[in-house]
C-alpha cells in the first residue's frame, strides 16, 4: 500500500472510531433521560387522574347522601339514587356506574344495553375479567384500577383508570373512571420529539464527522491533484502519440503501396500490353496467357490502390473531410452494390487533422459494418456543422442488431468500442440507434470540444 493511503487510513479510521464512540455514548445517555422523564410523567399524570377521580367520587356521594342517609331501602329511594348518579356526566366520556356484589349491572349512562345483566364473566381484550376485578376492589374498602373498556366518544377499547367505593347497606358498588389513552398520546408524542432530538443529534455528529473525513480527503486530493494532471496529461499525449504514429504508419503504407507496389504493377502492365501489341495476331499460343496475366495484373492493381486508399486517403489530406467521406461511400458501397447518398449541412468546420483521422475512421468502420452485418440495401452519410458543433451520422435500412447484447458480448462489439473510444478521445460522443429498418450511428463534437482540441494541437505543433 502506498504511503499518502496508509496516512489516509491512519486519519481515518481513528476519526470514524471517536465519531461512532461519541454516537453511541450521546444515545445512550439520551435513552436513559428518555426513560427517566417518561417515568417523571407517567407518574404525574396518573397522580392527577387519582386526585380528579377522588373529586368526582367525593361528589357523587355528596349527591347521593341526602337521599342514602334517610334509611330507606325501597325501590323508589334507590331509583331516584340511580337517576342522579345518571344525570351526574362529566364530559362526552366522564359517567358514574352501578353494579351488584355479585355483578349485575344496575346503570351505565352510556351503555344502557348492559342494564339488568350479570357481567362478572367479562373479560377485557387482554384476557383480564373486568368487573370481577372492580368488585373485588370495592370489597376491600375501594380504590383504583386500570382496565380496558370501550370509550364512548370513540367507540374504541381504551386504558382506563377507575375508581370503586361500596354503598355497603344496600350492597352496591359505585365507581367511575378516566381514559388513559391521552396520557399515551402525550407519552407517545414524548417519544417521539425525544426520538427526533436524538436524531438531530446523530446528523450533528454525522455531520461533523462527515465534514472531518471531506476536510481529510479533500487535502489528499489536494496533495495529489498536480499529480493527477501531469498523470492524466502524459497518458493524453501518449494516446495521441500513439494514434498519429499509427496514422503516420499507415500513411507510409498507403504511400508505399501508391508510390512503390503500385507504380510497379502499372510498368509491368504497359510492358505487358506492349508484348501484347508486338506480339502476332495469330499467335493465339502467346497472346491468351498474356491476356490472362494483364487481367490479373488489372485486378492486383485496383486492390492495391483500394488498399492505399484505405490505408490513408488522399483526398482526406488535399480536399477535406467531406470529400473523403463522399469519396469513401462511393467507393465502399459500389463494390457491394448499395445505393448510397450523403448531405453535407452547413460549412465544413476546419479541423485538426487528428480529428479529420477519427472521424473518417468512424465512418469507414461504420461502412464496414453496414457491408459485412446489416444486410442492407440504401446507406446514407449526413454531415452537420453549426454554430453548436458537428455531427456525423451514417444510417442503413438493414436488419439492425441489438445494443446492449452487441456491447457486453466479450468477442462481439468490438467496432463499436473502438469507435466509442476514437471520439472520445477528442472530446465527443457516439450515439447508436437501431432497430430492424433503421440502424443509425452519430458521432456528435461540440464546438468547446473543437476549439479545445484545436488549441492543444497548435499548441503541440509550436
Amino acid at each position: 500500500m502506498r504511503l499518502k493511503y496508509k496516512i489516509l487510513l491512519l486519519a481515518v479510521v481513528p476519526l470514524l472510531l471517536s465519531i461512532a464512540l461519541i454516537a453511541w455514548a450521546v444515545q445512550l445517555e439520551q435513552s436513559s433521560l428518555a426513560e427517566h422523564r417518561r417515568l417523571q410523567l407517567r407518574t404525574a399524570f396518573m397522580s392527577a387522574k387519582e386526585g380528579e377521580l377522588r373529586h368526582y367520587v367525593a361528589l357523587a356521594l355528596s349527591t347521593i347522601s341526602p337521599l342514602y342517609n334517610l334509611g330507606r331501602d325501597d325501590d323508589e329511594i334507590k331509583k331516584q339514587v340511580m337517576q342522579r348518579l345518571a344525570n351526574l356526566d362529566y364530559g362526552p366520556d366522564g359517567y358514574f356506574f352501578l353494579y351488584t356484589m355479585d355483578g349485575v349491572n344496575l346503570m351505565h349512562p352510556r351503555q344502557p344495553e348492559l342494564v339488568g345483566h350479570n357481567l362478572i364473566e367479562m373479560r377485557d381484550s387482554g384476557g383480564e375479567p373486568t368487573i370481577r376485578m372492580l368488585l373485588e376492589r370495592a370489597r376491600t374498602g375501594g380504590g383504583f384500577v386500570v382496565y380496558h373498556w370501550r370509550k364512548p366518544s370513540t367507540q374504541v377499547e381504551a386504558p382506563k383508570l377507575g375508581y370503586v367505593t361500596v354503598l355497603e347497606r344496600w350492597g352496591w358498588m359505585i365507581g367511575t373512571g378516566l381514559y388513559l389513552d391521552d396520557m399515551d398520546e402525550i407519552m407517545r408524542q414524548i417519544d417521539d420529539e425525544l426520538e427526533r432530538n436524538v436524531h438531530t443529534t446523530l446528523l450533528w455528529i454525522a455531520g461533523a464527522g462527515g465534514l472531518g473525513v471531506a476536510l481529510i480527503f479533500a487535502s489528499m486530493l489536494l496533495l495529489s491533484f498536480s499529480e493527477y494532471k501531469v498523470s492524466d496529461a502524459k497518458l493524453t499525449l501518449l494516446a495521441r502519440k500513439v494514434v498519429n504514429s499509427q496514422e503516420e504508419e499507415r500513411a507510409h503504407l498507403s504511400r508505399e503501396l501508391h508510390d512503390g507496389t503500385g507504380q510497379t504493377l502499372v510498368a509491368i502492365k504497359l510492358l505487358i500490353e506492349s508484348a501484347l501489341d508486338r506480339a502476332s495476331k495469330f499467335d493465339e499460343a502467346v497472346r491468351a496467357p498474356l491476356e490472362r496475366a494483364l487481367e490479373r495484373l488489372k485486378d492486383a492493381l485496383l486492390e492495391v490502390r483500394g488498399m492505399s486508399h484505405r490505408l490513408r486517403p488522399v483526398v482526406l489530406d488535399t480536399l477535406g473531410l467531406s470529400a473523403a467521406l463522399q469519396s469513401l461511400g462511393e467507393e465502399m458501397c459500389e463494390q457491394a452494390g448499395i445505393a448510397f447518398t450523403m448531405e453535407v449541412e452547413g460549412e465544413p468546420l476546419d479541423l485538426p487533422e487528428d480529428m479529420k483521422t477519427v472521424l473518417f475512421r468512424i465512418a469507414q468502420e461504420a461502412m464496414t459494418n453496414i457491408l459485412k452485418h446489416a444486410g442492407s440495401a440504401n446507406v446514407g452519410l449526413r454531415l452537420v456543422c453549426d454554430e453548436r458543433g458537428l455531427q456525423l451520422s451514417i444510417h442503413d435500412d438493414g436488419c439492425g442488431f441489438d445494443e446492449r447484447s452487441v456491447s457486453e458480448h466479450p468477442r462481439r462489439g468490438i467496432g463499436l468500442r473502438n469507435m466509442r473510444e476514437r471520439i472520445e478521445t477528442i472530446g465527443g460522443r457516439l450515439v447508436v440507434q437501431s432497430q430492424p429498418g433503421l440502424t443509425r450511428v452519430s458521432a456528435e463534437l461540440p464546438s468547446s470540444a473543437i476549439r479545445r482540441f484545436g488549441a492543444a494541437a497548435r499548441a503541440a505543433k509550436s
